[in-house]
């Protein structure tokens, strides 16, 4: 054999060897690519009034360790309306199936979206409104009462607005010195006061606007019901919940369940996120 043969046969035996050990690198990599499912629902969490996206920290967090893909927004707590539309915006970007989860105010904005990639409604604690009703018709102090988010608490403030008229608007927003005993009794005096400098006021109209065609007549619905709650009285969610034929569970939490008990609250969201995979 020529000398030139056995060089051509050498470097063909080191180029085996190094896609061998190649393959042998990647190995572990293959099972995990192969089996990424493109149909894994993203599990999208809109905040309610009086908080901001932070406020779902903990049960992203807690959801993203179990594995889901998480989306946390940012709800401009303008109006249904106007929310569901900024909403939808965020929707368009994602691929696949969605679990939609609104906490408070935030039960109606994901009522009044209507995308046919949501594939599950979960409310925490949250208004679910049926068309024609507005936030504050929900919390009726006749047939529900017991909330506490009334004035001296409950106060209102002009802000600047580029939806609102002149670019003004009226919103309404929670005193600090009431803040914790309204709104999340059961959570420390440091993480009240973390929360209470996230608050982001809500227009007037977010209460008052009236909500469309509800989402939750035609999508499976998940609600965990706070049982002492002092926004919105746990029978108006008893009642809310079982008009919209959701599955119900039930957690003794103040308002902001999203943050006393965030594994109970992921809990009921991987049950929602399971159903549709």
């Amino acid at each position: 054999m020529s000398s030139s043969t056995n060089v051509a046969n050498s470097r063909r035996r080191r180029m085996l060897g190094v896609l061998a050990a190649t393959v042998v690198a990647l190995g572990p990599f293959v099972p995990a690519l192969a089996s990424a499912d493109p149909g894994e629902p993203t599990l999208v969490l809109v905040h309610g009034a009086f908080a901001d996206a932070t406020s779902w920290d903990g049960v992203a967090a807690e959801l993203r360790g179990r594995g889901y893909r998480v989306v946390t927004v940012d709800n401009p707590l303008r109006g249904p309306r106007h929310d569901a539309e900024a909403l939808q915006g965020v929707l368009d970007s994602i691929d696949g199936p969605v679990v939609l989860v609104g906490h408070s105010y935030g039960g109606s904005v994901i009522t009044n979206t209507h995308d046919p990639k949501v594939e599950a409604n979960v409310y925490i604690a949250a208004f679910a409104p049926a068309q024609g009703e507005f936030v504050l018709g929900l919390i009726d102090p006749i047939r529900f009462p017991g909330s506490q988010l009334l004035p001296p608490a409950l106060q209102v403030r002009v802000v600047d607005d580029a939806t609102g008229i002149a670019g003004k608007n009226v919103d309404g927003y929670i005193e600090q010195p009431y803040f914790r005993d309204i709104f999340a009794q059961d959570v420390s005096a440091d993480t009240a006061a973390n929360m209470y400098a996230h608050q982001h006021s809500a227009a007037l109209n977010a209460n008052l606007e009236p909500s469309g065609s509800p989402s939750w007549a035609s999508t499976p619905n998940w609600y965990l019901i706070s049982g002492a709650d002092r926004v919105i009285p746990a029978a108006a969610q008893r009642f809310m919940a079982g008009r919209a034929g959701a599955t119900t569970r039930e957690i003794n939490s103040s308002h902001a369940s999203l943050v006393s008990q965030p594994i109970a609250v992921a809990d009921t969201i991987a049950e929602a996120a399971d159903s549709v995979r």
